[in-house]
């Protein structure tokens, strides 16, 4: 699906507020507020849209500590990895989990309320996952530039330039 540069708008407006209304989605677009509501639904139904959510602030809700584990396995086998991905499913503080290539083969993002609760995190439940070979934590000391929304304008599905 070819992107125009409303749908642009479109995207960067719900990214922005997911509770715009639609008036005011169609104004952002330069668009009537019937084509616009049509065309998120197109977006919906195409999957460039998968969902509506609200960002919350990690430290208000008591979730100080963010770090980054990087996980290797002992096995490569494609079900020890599915078993793996499965129980990592399942982890409420996983925030984030992705299969690497390079030296780990996982990375996951994970909250803790303090580091005392991380450890035992860690112990108690990452470190007896089926067939971890190797872990190493990375804390987040500052958070430069958390994800917020996607760029758009990059991907193969970007506007022609004309139409800026």
């Amino acid at each position: 699906m070819a992107l125009t540069r409303q749908d642009t708008l479109l995207l960067k407006a719900l990214q922005t507020d997911s509770r715009i209304t639609n008036q005011a989605l169609a104004d952002a677009a330069g668009m009537a507020p019937s084509p616009c509501w049509r065309r998120v639904k197109q977006l919906e139904e195409a999957g460039l849209i998968t969902g509506y959510r609200a960002q919350l602030d990690r430290q208000k809700l008591g979730l100080g500590l963010l770090a980054f584990i990087r996980i290797k396995i002992d096995s490569h086998s494609e079900q020890e990895a599915l078993r793996f991905e499965a129980q990592v499913q399942e982890l409420p503080q996983v925030i984030a989990c992705y299969a690497t290539a390079g030296s780990a083969d996982f990375l996951l993002q994970v909250v803790a309320q303090d580091l005392e609760q991380y450890s035992e995190f860690a112990m108690a439940v990452i470190r007896r996952l089926p067939g971890i070979k190797e872990m190493e934590t990375s804390f987040v000391l500052k958070e430069i530039k958390p994800y917020t929304a996607l760029p758009l304008g990059l991907g193969k599905n970007r506007p022609r330039l004309d139409e800026f």
